[in-house]
């Protein structure tokens, strides 16, 4: 039974796309209550959340697709464990209870946690298991197999030490039923919208073009997790739509820019919290030629004008009010990742663009200055488009300042907006010449994994075919130097091997330079502190707070109960 205590909440999903009408969704909590103090229950409101999703939203829930929906991650499909990106702590044990490398790091163990459920109320497997390692989708290249060892533990086999793929395994392979993907053809377009079968605390409720809701999952295998009822995922727009939600009480969680967050928290109904994203913002550019890449920015010393010609210092101020912080062309992340910074390597990049710098930079290269300001060479000006999600004002304004500055080195930037499926579609396929965007960062102070799934040649397809599940080298960038130092860094666990074939990588990071690094955002995230308690502080940052992060998201939102 409830306790009298009863709510429902209707949130308006703005439409402004075309005729700025306003759609309304219902939400209404219809799971069953959780424990409040003394063993009572308590009910309270769907905790609504805007993640980035725009309008109208397409039901799509395949852990597996480029445009799956936020909470598919963490919410209704599960990692083994849960690695938190905020804090150099221990991996909490999820649907796994522990591991075990060999020695030489060729096979790793895992012992299943026993009595998990899938939400339909079946049993999790260890072929379940196996399967969601070794599908078409998924299987890395140096996984050999998966196989039982016993009725409890599963072993992964590689033909190389696969020390430093440990996240990659353990943390971001999400675990599926294979009675439901087991049968499919295309793991990538089955949109899996139909009461998707997951492991985790929430599971889906319904579903419209404006807005989705989850519900607690029953048969969940953590007992004390969730503590709230209902989640209600708003298609929004842009970001200023999403603040005059909060702004009137009808958002709950979100983590986007805002340039004057005390206009958001004055009323102490919503909490702030300001924290560093191991993800970085960058300007994706189509680079290799021999993939299929055309444009100006194929040229590396165009690239590394361009990247030359930013006035980040501007670019912070202005577009994110000072909230980020510089990053590095090593691509690690400043002060956490600093004792992998080869010597020689800047740890950050400079603030201040340097105009003078990056025309140099084009004239040895071969270009000469056009009468209309703009560089070119045999005929091809030095002229490139580049894209930004409409609606994200924060990269929306940090392209604006970009092309006047870039200008100022004579080299022409043509900006324009696109919808976020059309976004999707383009760092999918490679049919661009630049996007400002970001890279996932890693979320343990090794930056292995952001070498290997963002620079190596296994990890990108050529321009019109589409990445794979396990692919995010956007840019097509390929080179076979860079690729034997990931796989030398990958062989071994000692901090000298590894730092050495680091090295290596960043020399030629620097050099090619196919991602312009910009900056690690300031991550704002504004939550409900009056209904909802237990979100993450500065003092116990036990997950990345971001309302888009995925498996982090779902975490901090199992973690919440009402107050």
């Amino acid at each position: 039974m409830f306790s009298a205590r009863r709510w429902k909440r209707v949130v308006p999903a703005v439409l402004l796309a075309a005729s700025m009408t306003v759609v309304g969704a219902c939400s209404t909590n219809k799971s069953g209550g959780n424990e409040g103090s003394g063993g009572e229950k308590k009910d309270g409101p769907a905790l609504v959340v805007f993640a980035g999703s725009q309008t109208p939203l397409v039901n799509n829930f395949n852990p597996y697709s480029p445009t799956l929906l936020p909470g598919t991650l963490g919410s209704i499909y599960e990692p083994l464990f849960f690695y938190n990106k905020a804090a150099d702590t221990e991996p909490v044990p999820l649907l796994a209870e522990s591991f075990k490398w060999a020695e030489d790091g060729k096979s790793l163990d895992i012992k299943i946690r026993p009595g998990v459920k899938w939400n339909d109320g079946s049993d999790l497997t260890l072929d379940d298991v196996i399967f969601s390692f070794t599908n078409s989708g998924v299987q890395a290249d140096y996984l050999d197999k998966a196989e039982k060892v016993d009725e409890s533990t599963v072993r992964l086999i590689f033909n190389t030490p696969a020390y430093t793929n440990e996240y990659s395994l353990l943390g971001a392979t999400y675990i599926v039923p294979k009675k439901v993907f087991g049968e499919l053809d295309d793991l990538v377009t089955f949109a899996n919208s139909e009461n998707p079968v997951g492991t985790g605390p929430f599971m889906l409720d319904t579903f419209t073009d404006a807005s989705y809701t989850v519900k607690k999952n029953p048969n969940y295998w953590d007992k004390e997790r969730p503590g709230i009822n209902t989640v209600q995922y708003l298609g929004i727009d842009g970001n200023s739509s999403a603040e005059s939600l909060l702004k009137s009480n009808q958002l709950d969680y979100t983590t986007m820019f805002i340039p004057d967050p005390k206009s958001i928290t004055s009323n102490d109904r919503i909490g702030y919290l300001l924290s560093s994203s191991p993800n970085m913002i960058t300007i994706i550019t189509c680079s290799n030629t021999e993939l299929g890449c055309k444009g100006p920015q194929t040229d590396k010393e165009v690239r590394k004008a361009f990247s030359k010609a930013i006035n980040r210092a501007e670019v912070n101020e202005k577009a994110y009010h000072g909230t980020a912080t510089l990053a590095s062309s090593t691509f690690t992340k400043p002060e956490r990742d600093e004792k992998w910074v080869a010597d020689g390597m800047e740890k950050v990049l400079p603030e201040t663009a340097d105009a003078e710098g990056a025309k140099k930079i084009l004239e040895d290269a071969g270009y000469a200055l056009g009468s209309d300001g703009i560089y070119a060479k045999d005929g091809e000006r030095v002229s490139i488009n580049m894209v930004s999600v409409e609606g994200w004002s924060d990269a929306n304004a940090a392209s604006d300042l970009i092309v006047a500055q870039a200008k100022a080195a004579g080299i022409e930037i043509k900006n324009d907006t696109v919808t976020l499926d059309q976004y999707t579609d383009m760092r999918q396929t490679g049919q661009f010449q630049m996007v400002y965007s970001a890279i996932v960062g890693t979320p343990i102070a090794d930056p292995y994994t952001m070498y290997r799934n963002n620079f190596t040649t296994s990890f990108t397809t050529p321009v019109g075919e589409s990445l794979k599940p396990n692919q995010t080298n956007f840019a097509r960038f390929s080179n076979e130097e860079l690729d034997k130092a990931v796989a030398a860094a990958a062989q071994t666990n000692e901090d000298g091997p590894k730092a050495e074939a680091y090295a290596k990588i960043q020399g030629i990071i620097a050099d090619e330079l196919p991602y312009i690094p910009m900056f690690h955002g300031g991550s704002q995230t504004f939550y409900n502190q009056t209904d909802f308690t237990g979100w993450p502080t500065e003092s116990d940052l036990y997950a990345f707070p971001a309302s888009w992060d995925a498996v982090s998201a779902g975490y901090v939102i199992s973690k919440l109960t009402y107050k």
